[in-house]
């Protein structure tokens, strides 16, 4: 069975994807396969932090990866945290990072946001490209800013 490596420490995403893709792949992640490293998101764009994590494990380890990068965009806050919503009150505090938007967002009426994933799949030597994500308003949302 060929193997895909998912560029992940998260047990429970790589348990999700392995059920998903059963009898297609051997999914391994990170730890798996030896890589210890904390691979780099330096990019500014999802895709582009994807591809960072797709495309090291691809150099390094000659296996086919996929990798994802996700955050919150907010509208009136010009889709702020974005790709720096894991650390955007200076820490990676959830709590914090919420409570800096929340206080950014004081007294503004426009609380549309969505939640975005990008995920790169390297695979064969070409970089495959998929995004997700649900704009919806404060109404009928599960995003409640």
């Amino acid at each position: 069975m060929k193997k895909l490596v998912f560029a992940t420490n998260n047990q429970h995403k790589t348990e999700e994807i392995r059920a998903a893709l059963e009898g297609k792949y051997e999914v391994l992640n990170l730890e798996d396969i030896g890589c210890f490293v904390d691979i780099p998101e330096t990019a500014d764009t999802f895709e582009g932090n994807a591809t960072l994590k797709s495309s090291y494990v691809v150099e390094h380890f000659n296996l086919d990866c996929f990798a994802d990068d996700s955050g919150l965009e907010v509208e009136a806050l010009n889709n702020e945290p974005g790709v720096y919503s894991a650390r955007y009150s200076g820490s990676r505090d959830s709590l914090e990072n919420i409570q800096m938007v929340l206080a950014k967002l004081e007294g503004n009426p426009n609380r549309k946001a969505r939640f975005k994933t990008v995920i790169s799949l390297m695979q064969d030597g070409e970089n495959h490209i998929f995004e997700g994500g649900n704009r919806r308003d404060n109404q009928n949302s599960a995003i409640r800013l």
